[in-house]
This record gives structure tokens, sequence and C-alpha cells, in this order.
């Protein structure tokens, strides 16, 4: 019970650094930029930026390291309720994971100047995986709270599918598509929660 408990109390903490580092980046520091002096935009690129990211990243890694563990080694799946949600959750989690370590860290780099590269285009990639990450924390939530919390009184498999579907389009979406409304912070927000709202109706409707 104590390992159990100890990979639960690491998942949650670090889960909180990084998206609180998340929520930072993508409703201060971005919008910052965009009024910030030029003086004031470049000494926070090279020494504010790259301490968040370090924080960023290594809190996704504990986060995705702690729940593989618990995904695979506890056992979450109790029912197929509870199955069918921890499976949406932790799809969304996984993709957010790859983002950080795949598409925005590596484009950061270019964006900071730690590596040669296009900036514009690093930094809308960067951007687009960044709002995308925002976009699944609400479906992460779900998964990970309404596995114990939420009531789903007819479960289907039609229904399990079009939800991991409809995350992997917005993924691919993440990396060959369009911002889109996710632009802006008041967008971005609100489509997490619709987001949430829809993959919750396909699991107790379809």
């Amino acid at each position: 019970m104590i390992i159990e408990f100890l990979f639960r109390y690491f998942h949650v903490l670090s889960g909180i650094v990084w998206i609180g580092m998340l929520y930072y980046f993508n409703f201060v520091q971005t919008e910052y930029f965009k009024e910030a002096e030029a003086s004031a935009k470049a000494d926070a690129m090279q020494k504010l930026a790259p301490r968040a990211l370090k924080w960023f990243r290594y809190g996704a890694l504990l986060t995705f390291i702690t729940g593989l563990y618990l995904l695979h080694k506890v056992g979450a799946f109790t029912s197929p309720v509870s199955s069918a949600l921890i499976s949406v959750g932790a799809l969304a989690g996984t993709f957010m994971f790859l983002n950080v370590w795949l598409i925005i860290w590596p484009n950061q780099k270019i964006v900071l100047g730690m590596k040669e590269g296009d900036g514009p285009a690093a930094a809308a990639k960067a951007g687009l995986a960044s709002r995308t990450n925002t976009l699944f924390s609400g479906p992460m939530l779900l998964g990970m709270l309404g596995s114990k919390n939420l009531y789903i009184s007819d479960l289907s498999a039609t229904g399990l599918g079009a939800a991991m579907a409809l995350i992997i389009l917005l993924e691919l979406n993440a990396i060959f598509g369009r911002m889109g409304p996710m632009a802006s912070v008041v967008g971005v927000v609100h489509l997490s929660l619709v987001l949430a709202g829809v993959i919750w109706a396909l699991l107790a409707f379809l």
C-alpha cells in the first residue's frame, strides 16, 4: 500500500507542476510576450523561459512515469466505466507528454536560440502543440476524476471508440493542422471544457 500511495502522491504532485506550468505558458507568458518591451522579452527568453521549460518537461516526465506504474501495476480498471474513463484520460495524457518532449521542447530550443532553425516556424509548431495540451487537459482530468466519481449507466464500445478517435484526430491537428479558435485563451479554455463534455456524452449516450 505504501508503494501505491507514493506513486499516487508523486503522480498528483508532478501533475500539478506540469499542468501549472502549461497554464502559466498559455495564460500568462505567451500573452505577456505579445505586449512586452523588446528588452524585457529578450531577458525573459534568456533567463526565465529555460527555467520554466525545465520544470515543465520534467514535471511531464515524472507524471507520465508514475502514471504508467499506476495504470499497469496497481490495476485501475475496476469496472467497464472506470476502464473507459481512465483509457480516455491516459490517451490524452500520453499525447500531452509526447507533445512536450517531441514537439514543444525541440521547437522551443530553436525559439530560445539554443539551436539553429526557423524561429517563427518553430514558435508556431510549439504554440499549436501547447494549445492542444491545454485543450486535452479537460478530458484528461475527466478521466482521472470520473473513473471514481462519474456515473455512466450504459457504456458502449462505440462510445469509447468515438471518444478515442476524437482525441486522435485532435492530436493529428496538433501535428499537421491549425490553431483555429485555440488561438485565444478564452477560446482554448472553452474548447477544453466543451471537449470534456462531448467525451462524457459520447461515453454515456452513444
